[in-house]
């Protein structure tokens, strides 16, 4: 009997241990408090304003937690001085020159404090450090935005409305073109001048490609032009014998143009013979003369041939 009653006592008292140890385990996860029997250092920041920010509310660092805030004390004007405790395991991931800033956690929940950035030449935290502050939009500032953007739909609504009356209306180009058959008519035309114009470039591109290849093509006269330098110093010299023809055309033209002076010149003979009619007559005539005389001259010459006198020389003569 008594030792079933001292086995009820222990069965008991087990249950009762094993209740108080899910009791305590459930307090201290409720109510976050097995960090307190984690290692922890602090460090600080300084904010213009907290936006509610209590005691207590969660510190984030890269979207896990590292801590939570212990205190907030006024400093300086009305400036507020916010103490956070962080895990020692996270003292190596969190810079000196890292920010700190207030944000929610969602959209309408507790307060929180995100510490951001920080270089990786930069040391690690130590206790007492003091973050610098990082710009902090809050929900008077979100609000505001929201208003200021309502405001503007506002505005672009109605400017829509009217720009649709107006185009309805057939007024402006855009209404022009909606409502206007001749407009819209043109065009059309306008679009299928340019798709003609499109295609006649394709082909005129056709064809200077086509062009193009015949030039490649080895034996040509223009990929002979092209490519054979033989061909090119050839071409070259006719050139250059072409430049001297031209120059000695040119020439051969100022000789003339000195002949036809001097034929317009009067006191040249040529120049005389035909522009002055006297001395033309004169030596017309004197040239008449010289004949006559040379005939008479022959006629005297072979009466002297056969003189009687002078015949026998003229035999030795020959």
């Amino acid at each position: 009997m008594k030792s079933t009653i001292k086995r009820r006592g222990i069965i008991v008292g087990l249950f009762l241990f094993i209740g108080l140890i899910i009791l305590m385990t459930g307090i201290l996860t409720i109510g976050n408090l097995h960090n307190s029997f984690v290692k922890k250092f602090e460090i600080s920041a300084t904010f213009d304003e907290v936006s509610g920010l209590q005691a207590g509310n969660n510190i984030w660092f890269s979207g896990v937690k590292v801590g939570t805030v212990s205190s907030l004390n006024f400093c300086k004007k009305s400036q507020v001085k916010v103490g956070m405790k962080i895990d020692q395991a996270a003292r190596t991931y969190i810079r000196k020159d890292a920010k700190a800033k207030i944000a929610s956690d969602g959209l309408i929940g507790n307060k929180i404090i995100v510490i951001y950035e920080g270089s990786e030449s930069a040391l690690p935290v130590q206790n007492g450090d003091t973050l610098a502050i990082g710009k902090t939009l809050s929900t008077d500032d979100m609000m505001k935005t929201l208003q200021e953007n309502n405001k503007n739909l506002v505005a672009i609504t109605g400017d829509f409305k009217e720009i649709s009356k107006k185009i309805l209306a057939g007024e402006g180009t855009l209404g022009k073109l909606l409502t206007d058959e001749t407009l819209y008519d043109n065009v059309n035309l306008t679009v299928a001048t340019l798709k003609s114009a499109a295609l006649n470039a394709e082909k005129l591109t056709a064809s200077l490609s086509i062009y193009t290849a015949k030039m490649n093509q080895e034996g040509s006269l223009t990929n002979n032009l092209v490519t054979d330098t033989t061909l090119f110093n050839s071409i070259k010299a006719t050139v250059a014998q072409l430049k001297d023809i031209a120059k000695a055309a040119s020439g051969i033209t100022a000789n003339l143009k000195l002949a036809t002076g001097d034929l317009n010149n009067t006191n040249t003979p040529v120049g005389v013979l035909l522009h002055d009619q006297p001395a033309a007559t004169d030596i017309k005539s004197t040239i008449k003369n010289l004949e006559s005389s040379t005939q008479k001259l022959n006629e005297d010459l072979e009466a002297l041939q056969h003189n009687f006198l002078l015949r026998g020389y003229f035999k030795k003569k020959k």
